[in-house]
Formats: C-alpha cells, sequence, structure tokens
C-alpha cells in the first residue's frame, strides 16, 4: 500500500527529528507531527532558533519542510483519523512507583497513545512502534487497539530509533542500519513492506533489516546495553590507573587500536547520561529477573552501578580537595546536558555531580549553551523528590543553585570549575587565567587535559 498521511505521536528528540528527515526525503508524504503539550507544538510553529530540540542541522530542514509537507498540531484524533500510518514516538522513562518501580519502563504514555488511537481511528491503521519498549510491548498495544477500537483493523510494526543525540540528522541520513520488526503474516509482511517503501527513499536496501517484531524490540535494549557497558568499563579502567600511573588516554587508545574493538565509546569520563543508556539496561534487568535469570540480571547492572559510582567518584573528588567541607565554596558547572550538541539534560551526570555537592553544602552556577534555566532547576526538582526530600528543604537546595547565560559569569567568584559537558567552546577558555586565579578545575570529560593535565590545582578522572 502507498502512504500518503503519516501521523507521529510525540514531538520530542525521537518524533521532532525523524519526522522532518521524512519529510524532507519524501516530499510527496504529509506527515503531522502532534504533541498534547500545547506549548511544545506552539514552539515548532516559532522561532526557529527557539525549536523545543536542538539537534545540529535540524532547523534548516524544518525550515524547508514545515507548513508545506510537514506540520504540527495538537489536533491529535483528526491527525490519527487521517493517517494510514502512524508513529508512537512518547517517553517511556523508568518506572518511579509501584511494580518494577526503580527499573521497568513506565508504559503509561504508550498505553494512553494507544487508547487514543484506537478511539480516533475510523479505517485500517500501520502502528509504528518508535519508542524504546520492553519486549512482547506490540502484544499490549495490539489488545488495546483490538478491544477499545471501532472495529477496525490495525497492524503493529517495531522500528526503534538507534540515534544519538547530537549527530541525529546525520544517523538519520546515513543510518547503519534501519531496523523493522513486523508479524510473519501476510499482512504483517504488507506492513512492512510500506515502512520499507519509505525508508529505502533515502536508506539502501542492504542496510534495511526485517526481523519479528519481538527480536526488534529486544535488539534495541541489546544495542544501548552493549554501548553503555563499554562506557562502564573504561571507567572502570580509569579508577585502576589513577591508583597505578597509568594513563586511561593511553590505555583506551592501545585498547581502540584492537580491530576486533575499535575506538568508539572508550572516553573516560563523568559517566554516560541521556534517556536511553539507563533506563533501557535497568529494563532488560527488569525483564531478566521476571524471567528468573538472574545471574544476567546482576551482570547488566553492574554496568548502571559503574556509573553511578562514576559520578559520586567525581563529585567525592570535588568535596576532598576542599577537605570535605563546602560551605560557602561556589563550585561553577560548565556544561549541564548530557552530552554536547544536544539541549537534552535527561539523567546528566550533571544532575548527580550537583545533589551531592549541594547535600554537601555548596553553592553552584550553571552555565550551558543550550539547556535553559527552567530545565535544570526541574532536573534537580525532579531527583530531590524523588528521593523524598521535604518541599521546603528542595527549595533550599535549589536557592543555591544558580544559572547564567555567560560562562564568565558564571565562572566568577567561584572557588573551582566542574566540566561535565564535552562542548567544543569550552575548549578555548581561558583556563590559565582561571588557574592563575587559584580556581581549581576539574574535567569530567578530560576536555583540556592535553594541556593542562601537569598543572597544579588541574584534576581529572
Amino acid at each position: 500500500m502507498k502512504i500518503k498521511n503519516i501521523c507521529c505521536i510525540g514531538a520530542g528528540y525521537v518524533g521532532g527529528p525523524t519526522m522532518a528527515v521524512i519529510a524532507l526525503k519524501c516530499p510527496e508524504i504529509k506527515v503531522t507531527l502532534v504533541d498534547n503539550n500545547p506549548s511544545k507544538i506552539e514552539a515548532w510553529n516559532g522561532d526557529l532558533d527557539n525549536l523545543p530540540v536542538y539537534e545540529p542541522g535540524l532547523k534548516e530542514i524544518i525550515a524547508n519542510v514545515r507548513n508545506k509537507n510537514l506540520f504540527f498540531s495538537s489536533e491529535i484524533d483528526n491527525a490519527i483519523d487521517k493517517s494510514e500510518m502512524i508513529f508512537m514516538a512518547v517517553n517511556t522513562p523508568t518506572k518511579t512507583k509501584g511494580k518494577g518501580k526503580g527499573m521497568a519502563a513506565d508504559l503509561t504514555h504508550v498505553e494512553n497513545c494507544a487508547k487514543n488511537i484506537a478511539r480516533a481511528a475510523s479505517s485500517y491503521k500501520i502502528v509504528v512502534e518508535k519508542s524504546t519498549l520492553p519486549v512482547r510491548t506490540a502484544e499490549k498495544i495490539k489488545e488495546i487497539l483490538n478491544s477499545q477500537g471501532n472495529g477496525v483493523k490495525f497492524e503493529i510494526l517495531s522500528n526503534p530509533e538507534f540515534l544519538a543525540e547530537g549527530t541525529a540528522i546525520q544517523d538519520l541520513f546515513k543510518s547503519d542500519r534501519v531496523l523493522i520488526g513486523s508479524d510473519s503474516t501476510k499482512r504483517g509482511k504488507m506492513a512492512a513492506k510500506a515502512l520499507v517503501e519509505i525508508y529505502s527513499r533515502w536508506i539502501p536496501n542492504n542496510k534495511i533489516l526485517t526481523t519479528n517484531v519481538w527480536s526488534s524490540e529486544l535488539s534495541k535494549l541489546a544495542s544501548n546495553a552493549m554501548l553503555a557497558q563499554r562506557i562502564s568499563s573504561i571507567n572502570s579502567f580509569s579508577v585502576l590507573c589513577e591508583k597505578t600511573g597509568a594513563e586511561i588516554e593511553e590505555v583506551s587508545e592501545a585498547i581502540g587500536m584492537d580491530h576486533r574493538i575499535g575506538p568508539k565509546f572508550l572516553n573516560a569520563s563523568v559517566g554516560f547520561g541521556g534517556s536511553c543508556f539507563q533506563k533501557d539496561i535497568l529494563n532488560l534487568v527488569y525483564l531478566c529477573n521476571y524471567y528468573g535469570l538472574k545471574e544476567v540480571a546482576e551482570y547488566w547492572y553492574q554496568v548502571v552501578k559503574i556509573n553511578d559510582y562514576q559520578k559520586i567518584r567525581f563529585a567525592n573528588k570535588i568535596i576532598n580537595k576542599f577537605n570535605g567541607n563546602l560551605q560557602d565554596k561556589v563550585i561553577c558547572f560548565l556544561g549541564w546536558a548530557f552530552k554536547k550538541n544536544t539541549n537534552d539534560s535527561r539523567e546528566s551526570a550533571s544532575i548527580y555531580v550537583a545533589k551531592k555537592l549541594l547535600e554537601n553544602g555548596a553553592n553552584i552556577q550553571v552555565f550551558d549553551p543550550m539547556v535553559k534555566e527552567l530545565r535544570i532547576k526541574l532536573d534537580l526538582k525532579k531527583l530531590f523528590e524523588f528521593n523524598g526530600l521535604e518541599y521546603s528543604e528542595i527549595e533550599n537546595r535549589l536557592e543555591k543553585v544558580t544559572v547564567y547565560k555567560n560562562h564568565n559569569l558564571a565562572i566568577k567568584n567561584s572557588n573551582a570549575i566542574a566540566i561535565l559537558t564535552e562542548w567544543e567552546e569550552f575548549i578555548d577558555y581561558n583556563w590559565h587565567d582561571y588557574l592563575k586565579k587559584g580556581i581549581k578545575i576539574f574535567d569530567g570529560r578530560n576536555l583540556i587535559k592535553k594541556d593542562f593535565k601537569k598543572t597544579k590545582n588541574y584534576f581529572e578522572l
């Protein structure tokens, strides 16, 4: 079947870039991106320099296709009913309460999305899972669609995203692979073919892999787990290097030159963050425990534990350099996003380092080129709430956090600088001047190590 109208539910870091590229590459298809957050839709329709998602190259595409064949709307039901294919790109965070708290994926948004589709659809739809989901979620979606719908037929496909924030547009243009999972039925294969035809407009056919639904769902969790494992592995070696006098960069380079391993994801740092790695590994741990695979669950849980350890170790390094007393000390955070070239701060190491320092009495001054003050304060508030702090105590701690739009103001009057995001602009700052003023520099991303590693008051991982 030829697809003429696509609806994507969820106008975030996955839905926005993916639909923009599909609209660009398939100008004959009308693409409508919907969301139940009116302010987000308003931002997508507004100033190109203030889009809700920052991604290099994205605003240029939006400028080219917006209101031509790419539309942003809050009229969800109408967009669902008029489309032949519906992408589900809603958030699937880790559960914060109930069974599976702290590990299992919270499918509330997915289930509500399915109910909305069932209610609004009056004709056959191909529903595409784009969100990261636990294995066999397609069955739950199909159950909702068939039990709460208007008697219309649905076909479910799994099409997980493998985008890296900061390079999402290039990842979409030149994907390592596009994975499409479907039922092995005739109708399932036809639905998969319809999606293959869309991607094949710009992706070579040998990079489009078709599987069954459950293999597709698990492949996303497995891929993220393997990548995160490499980061935690090299971070574990960074601790040993510190104790023995070995240089972690030299060790990383030596490991990466082995063609069986390769150099990617072998940079020691304060830890991985983002919306996927931690929640996907925890989801994997939960699934393994659910199926009685205790040893497998414990193995993967160590990846998360090493990541948590690295963040706390970095915070403790700062605390110890001030003899355990951060009262009246000002720590400047350079970077809040979990990585460069994104305004996404979900699960950023900065949040957890800040929490630890605030607990020890520090004042924190933050500068990030893309993350806004509201987001920074909300990140901390959510973490404090999750840890059971009272409202008054949360407010007291947030008052000790100041966000600046200029790095010089953020650094002014600080006793130490913590580099927590590898923004390239940080490399060119006046580091020697800061060191001459006695400001301690804690390089959580090994961003400036080459020129400063033997300099007094410079501290690395």
